[in-house]
């Protein structure tokens, strides 16, 4: 495997207009932070696997059948007889931004046992990503942390975004101590402008992530800041692009996703050390192009960008060197 992700796999709900009778209309759309970086890597032409749980329950059926069709392994997602497959409604302001609504008190994947991990994947894969909610229930955090502790033994990069949801965790002092420690295993950082302050109390990004660096020791950071672009940060560099806005944006659902799976399509093909300045500004604008085409669309798992998608929003400017 090239990548293997582990984490929350989930139904968000988004809106799809009024029913005759005035009702709100709502569309089952597949997604999970990890789960979708994992499908645009797919796209990019990794061979990647998902370890997780869902409830034994038709959002569950359908969510491993929709995995297995975008080509992502299914070999670690496991069951659970008892609770149910989480759900998140999505709510969207006139701008494109949400906020949730979460039902997972708890949710299938907060449920995941060390001993459920599929330690074969963690042996052979290349890298090895994951998020910090995960870690809201002491079964998943026990399973996150040996799923990082066997792929580190084994020598797989380790990349993390931390995809804080306050309303999921039951104190954000506690949100932030295992965003810390997430912090503290990785080789790779994906974090966006609104995680930097609360991690860090800086509104600057650039004062934020080096306050970061210099706590966790973390080789590559990547910050994401909406309409602003994002910031590359290795070494003594910082290498920074604009974003693409697009007119018809209707859901930012998954652009943070899609713009971490091109990062770690980067990393994989050039590594960590010694890199080049005009090449990760390339790979910057690329997933600044990639996260833009996912706002066009409902959802995420099943609609990542096709790379010539992304070539034409880049005024057709070639995109296999990086």
């Amino acid at each position: 495997m090239d990548v293997v992700a582990l984490g929350e796999l989930l139904v968000d709900f988004t809106s799809a207009g009024i029913s005759g009778q005035g009702n709100q209309i709502y569309e089952a759309n597949p997604g999970g932070a990890p789960c979708n970086v994992l499908a645009m890597l797919q796209k990019l032409g990794r061979n990647t696997a998902f370890i997780g749980k869902v409830g034994k329950d038709s959002f569950g059926e359908m969510l491993v059948s929709v995995v297995k069709e975008q080509g992502i392994s299914a070999e670690g997602i496991c069951y659970d007889e008892k609770i149910p497959t989480t759900l998140a409604f999505v709510h969207n302001a006139a701008d494109g931004e949400r906020t949730f609504s979460f039902y997972r008190n708890p949710g299938a994947d907060m449920m995941l046992r060390k001993e459920e991990v599929e330690e074969a994947l963690l042996k052979e894969t290349k890298l090895f990503h994951f998020g910090s909610l995960s870690m809201t229930s002491s079964e998943a955090e026990e399973a996150t942390k040996y799923a990082i502790w066997t792929a580190k033994q084994n020598g797989a990069i380790i990349s993390f975004d931390p995809n804080l949801r306050p309303a999921l965790w039951n104190h954000l002092d506690e949100a932030k101590e295992k965003i810390a420690f997430g912090m503290s295993q990785c080789d790779v950082l994906k974090i966006s402008d609104n995680e930097i302050t609360f991690m860090t109390g800086e509104t600057d990004i650039d004062r934020g992530v080096q306050k970061l660096i210099e706590e966790y020791q973390i080789p590559f950071v990547c910050a994401t800041m909406g309409n602003q672009g994002s910031k590359a940060f290795f070494g003594n560099e910082i290498v920074e692009a604009e974003a693409f806005l697009m007119e018809d944006t209707i859901d930012t659902t998954g652009a943070g996703d899609t713009f971490c799976a091109c990062l770690l399509d980067y990393i994989l093909r050039y590594g960590i050390q010694k890199q080049d300045k005009e090449r990760v500004r390339e790979m910057l604008q690329f997933a600044n192009a990639a996260a833009a085409l996912i706002t066009t669309k409902k959802g995420a798992l099943r609609v990542m960008p096709e790379r010539e998608e992304i070539e034409k929003v880049l005024g057709g400017k070639s995109c296999s060197s990086f």
